[in-house]
């Protein structure tokens, strides 16, 4: 049995993880971690309203249930809670899988230098669709590269994201700039700006959109497109559930949603 402690357990993935974690018999959680200013009753299943949940602790100080937990899932949302809950994890040796996005370069080598000390697993997206998604648009680059084609993202969320561009487009453009060898990025454009060696990625905002990404492939009389479109946010949270399986018991290093597809 795999026990696990949710950090962000009252937002919407956070209710989603926990809701699809009694679906796996050899998962189980004991223990919520929320924003002080939101813990308005120490029991989760009580704050959740998820009964198999009553009796399990709801705190706003994840050391306080680390020692129960064999791995800490982090969807709290928030970059600076995150990195303090993965030193935290990972100094007590525990495994992470992280899915809080937006985080800076300084944020991400922050966390990779604490996979010294445990397993920690970041994702900007934990959909096993979106993971292959990488990799197509990886083969994809590698067989289009220096043949004259203009690469463009493009990423549509609900109104509520906080962050623009998403972390998946964010990878996704990590990725064309690896395999194309380009430096610049733009992230939207205006007035006269014709384009040069360069990668655009546009964010969309509005209604309920779970999450929509497409990559373009721009050649002359030609264009293709990779796209994945999520239509429930329970793949986000049952992609982290199987990296909660996948990742106890390894050892301590910096992992991706790769290792746990095997791609």
């Amino acid at each position: 049995m795999t026990k696990l402690v949710v950090c962000g357990a009252l937002g919407r993935m956070g209710r989603t993880i926990l809701r699809l974690s009694l679906e796996y018999s050899d998962l189980e959680v004991v223990a919520g971690v929320e924003h002080p200013d939101c813990v308005k009753s120490p029991d989760l299943g009580e704050a959740t309203g998820i009964g198999e949940l009553k009796g399990k602790p709801l705190t706003s100080r994840l050391e306080e249930v680390l020692p129960l937990c064999d791995v800490v899932v982090e969807f709290s949302g928030n970059t600076l809670a995150a990195v303090s809950h993965t030193k935290l994890t990972a100094l007590a040796k525990k495994a992470v899988v992280i899915g809080t996005t937006g985080f800076s370069h300084e944020e991400v080598e922050e966390i990779r230098s604490y996979s010294f000390y445990a397993p920690v697993l970041l994702s900007p997206n934990m959909s096993l669709g979106v993971n292959l998604l990488f990799r197509l648009t990886q083969i994809a680059l590698q067989a289009l590269k220096d043949k004259n084609f203009d690469v463009e993202i493009l990423e549509i969320h609900h109104r509520f994201k906080k962050d623009a561009p998403s972390g998946t487009a964010l990878r996704l453009e990590e990725i064309v700039k690896e395999v194309m060898g380009i430096e610049r990025s733009v992230h939207g454009r205006e007035g006269i700006c014709p384009r040069e060696q360069e990668v655009g990625t546009m964010a969309l905002r509005g209604g309920d959109v779970v999450g929509e990404h497409t990559v373009f492939f721009f050649g002359f009389g030609e264009r293709l497109e990779l796209t994945h479109r999520a239509t429930s946010r329970d793949i986000f949270a049952k992609g982290a559930l199987e990296a909660c399986r996948w990742i106890k018991d390894k050892e301590p290093g910096f992992y991706t949603m790769f290792d746990v597809l095997g791609i």
